[in-house]
């Protein structure tokens, strides 16, 4: 059997955790109070066993003897997530670019699969995903 992880977390190092907190929480996401410390960390539930943590740069920098990235400059990931819906898509893309986020790139329709992304405040890349399972629908290019 392959290696699998029963519980998966991404630690993304953020200037202020609460406004990071506010912005996620705005755009509908939950937070769990298990893995938060005010000023420290706060959690993101993405999913059953995944999370994403909202780490202060401080507690990010004891974590690691590496520098972190520039966010203006340089790109380390892209974290992908997919919904059920274009609409859902087109929301959560545009509620995080009314918090302060940024387009991050145009929407692209690949029959298959819609697909837009945003920057978060802290110039991390999120790409939001509507994946169309319909095989009669891709097929039309309708998605």
């Amino acid at each position: 059997m392959a290696l699998t992880s029963a519980f998966t977390s991404f630690n993304l190092p953020v200037k202020n955790v609460e406004q990071s907190k506010d912005f996620f929480t705005g755009i509908g996401f939950e937070f769990n109070p298990q893995f938060s410390q005010k000023d420290k960390s706060a959690a993101i539930v993405i999913g059953d066993n995944l999370q994403v943590m909202l780490i202060s740069q401080e507690f990010f920098n004891t974590l690691t003897k590496k520098e972190t990235v520039d966010t203006d400059k340089y790109a380390q990931l892209t974290i992908a997530l997919s919904f059920e819906s274009r609409e859902k898509v087109d929301e959560i893309v545009n509620t995080a670019i009314s918090l302060g986020g940024k387009i991050h790139e145009d929407p692209e329709d690949y029959g298959f699969m819609y697909h837009w992304g945003f920057v978060d405040l802290d110039g991390h890349l999120w790409a939001i995903n509507y994946m169309n399972n319909n095989p009669s629908e891709v097929q039309s290019g309708e998605a």
